[in-house]
């Protein structure tokens, strides 16, 4: 792990991309250096009001990321972004399409679920990013137009569309069960850190260093395939509600119709 700097931060955020590993790889590096939290998060939110409004969403994802992950090892980035995250939401949601807010809504379920704020930090999340509209009374054509779509009165929840499955799907395409990269790491562990026995080789102060940077960038290794498994966990099973949501949705749409079809050819 390279050394912390004010610098050396606003260098790897301005080189920050939108894909899983580019993330994934700064948040480790920042949750290594969590003792300066407080400094990360001020450089984050500074760096996340410059930057494009095409790469703001890709500073939450990451903001993400190490809040979830960085939960194992101490409290320091839950709490250090607790007073700037609902400022980061409105900033980012008033400078973003509806696909963007869809993205945001998604990262925000995933807090509710796991409870990473208190109630009153989510309900703040939520107003900053639907404002009044979650309270808003739908109209008699919305009304209808979910009844056509499916039996909202007899389900329990609003069933996920299409589009939010296929979603879910692709992203436990990039899990980390099935990250083969991570998994030869894994196994090309020095059999130092895995030995004990080999402790005996150790005489001197420099080959005890050594081993220990070693053991630490293993833990750090293993840290962060164990956090992405966790994670990983909490989306499957996410995922197999939406698919029990969706699947008894599919089941009620089917008997209303088979329903007013067999009332359509029985005579009168």
């Amino acid at each position: 792990m390279s050394a912390f700097s004010e610098a050396a931060l606003e260098r790897k955020l301005s080189e920050l991309s939108n894909s899983q590993q580019s993330v994934q790889t700064l948040s480790l590096w920042l949750i290594h250096h969590r003792k300066h939290s407080g400094l990360i998060v001020t450089v984050w939110e500074r760096e996340l009001r410059k930057a494009k409004p095409n790469r703001k969403l890709t500073f939450l994802y990451l903001a993400n990321d190490v809040i979830q992950n960085s939960k194992r090892k101490g409290p320091e980035f839950t709490k250090d972004f607790a007073p700037v995250i609902v400022e980061a939401f409105k900033h980012v949601s008033s400078e973003s399409d509806e696909s963007c807010k869809k993205h945001l809504g998604r990262v925000l379920s995933i807090w509710e679920e796991r409870a990473v704020y208190e109630n009153d930090v989510l309900e703040q999340l939520r107003q900053a990013l639907y404002g009044d509209r979650k309270a808003r009374k739908r109209t008699f054509e919305q009304i209808k137009v979910d009844e056509n779509n499916c039996s909202a009165q007899s389900s329990p929840s609003d069933p996920p569309q299409t589009t939010d499955l296929i979603r879910a799907l692709q992203e436990l395409e990039n899990a980390a069960s099935g990250d083969a990269a991570v998994h030869q790491r894994i196994a090309s562990l020095p059999v130092e850190v895995q030995d004990v026995s080999l402790l005996d080789r150790i005489t001197d102060k420099e080959s005890g260093e050594q081993l220990s940077k070693m053991v630490d960038d293993a833990c750090m290794v293993l840290a962060d395939y164990n956090g992405r498994l966790a994670a990983e966990i909490d989306d499957r099973k996410q995922l197999t509600r939406m698919l029990s949501d969706f699947l008894r949705c599919q089941k009620e749409v089917l008997a209303e119709k088979e329903h007013k079809l067999e009332a359509a050819v029985t005579p009168a």
